[in-house]
């Protein structure tokens, strides 16, 4: 898979694809992962990309030529192109799947107060948003959805079945987890996860699941 990831803060990505999963995947072959500074498809001598939006208000909006040419520059026949913005699909699990079966993602990632709006209908691009609140840029939602697919791609936690059993895979919270020791400061691990009984451990993972869901997101009961 290749991933294109367009901002005007490159750097804010640096940490982030360098370390723990993402650098296994890069390692393994799974993903190619880029990030595209914007500033280097401006024209002008201060290399804009952000000017006062026409009709008045606060802040500035981005421009349409930089990202345009970004996209036309870097999109591949099979590419899906996503707009990270508060005021789009929500990004879920079932999203997430969706997303890592693609060969080219490419994510624009808007500054300031918005982007223009010419952006979306001329690349007909998908919009994401991963909640119901606003963040100072698109780089750091970009970033949620990029580990949420990339942990998806087969080997890159290292073994199978390793997504299979966790929350929001079968539109459940996932189950209590434990591990050594058999007790701490009072509290033991369930005898249950001990018996060696797979078919018990299962039902009472279920159960669990059930239960929490329940009580902390009934929504997903739905």
């Amino acid at each position: 898979m290749r991933i294109d990831v367009l901002t005007v803060f490159p750097g804010m990505l640096d940490g982030f694809i360098r370390e723990s999963m993402l650098k296994r995947a890069a390692d393994l072959g799974r993903v190619a992962l880029h990030t595209v500074d914007l500033r280097d498809y401006t024209v002008d001598a201060h290399r804009t990309t952000d000017d006062r939006p026409y009709g008045g208000g606060p802040g500035m909006v981005m421009k349409v030529e930089p990202i345009i040419s970004a996209v036309e520059d870097i999109r591949t026949e099979n590419a899906r192109v996503i707009l990270m913005s508060p005021q789009g699909q929500v990004f879920r699990q079932s999203v997430a799947r969706a997303l890592a079966v693609e060969s080219h993602l490419i994510f624009i990632c808007g500054h300031y107060e918005g982007i223009d709006e010419r952006v979306r209908l001329l690349l007909q691009a998908e919009e994401l948003s991963i909640v119901d609140y606003v963040l100072t840029n698109g780089v750091l939602p970009a970033a949620v959805v990029v580990d949420a697919v990339v942990r998806l791609l087969p080997g890159v936690l290292g073994g199978e079945g390793a997504t299979e059993e966790e929350s929001f895979s079968d539109g459940l919270l996932e189950y209590p987890q434990y591990t050594r020791p058999v007790e701490y400061r009072g509290l033991r691990v369930p005898d249950v996860l001990r018996s060696g009984n797979h078919a018990a451990v299962r039902a009472w993972r279920r159960e669990q699941a059930e239960a929490r869901t329940r009580e902390r997101r009934k929504d997903l009961l739905q």
